[in-house]
C-alpha cells in the first residue's frame, strides 16, 4: 500500500505542474504514458478504483483516458 501512496502522491504533484494549462488532463495523461510504466499505472488504476487513495480530479480523469487507450 505504501507504495501506491507514493505513486498517488507523484501523479498528484504533476497534476500541480500543469494544473495552469487548459489541457492539463491531456498533459498529465502524456506525461503518465511517456514516464510511467504501465505496472505503475495499473497500480494506479487499481487503486483509484477501491476508494483507497486520494487522487486530484485531473489524474482521476487522466487515468480514465490511459483505461480508455
Amino acid at each position: 500500500m505504501q507504495e501506491v501512496q507514493q505513486l498517488a502522491k507523484m501523479a498528484n504533484q504533476i497534476a500541480d505542474n500543469f494544473s495552469f494549462h487548459d489541457d492539463a488532463v491531456d498533459r498529465i495523461t502524456d506525461h503518465l504514458k511517456r514516464f510511467w510504466a504501465p505496472s505503475m499505472q495499473r497500480k494506479l488504476i487499481d487503486f483509484d478504483q477501491s476508494g483507497e487513495v486520494e487522487l486530484k480530479p485531473e489524474v482521476r480523469a487522466a487515468l480514465k483516458a490511459l483505461e480508455s487507450d
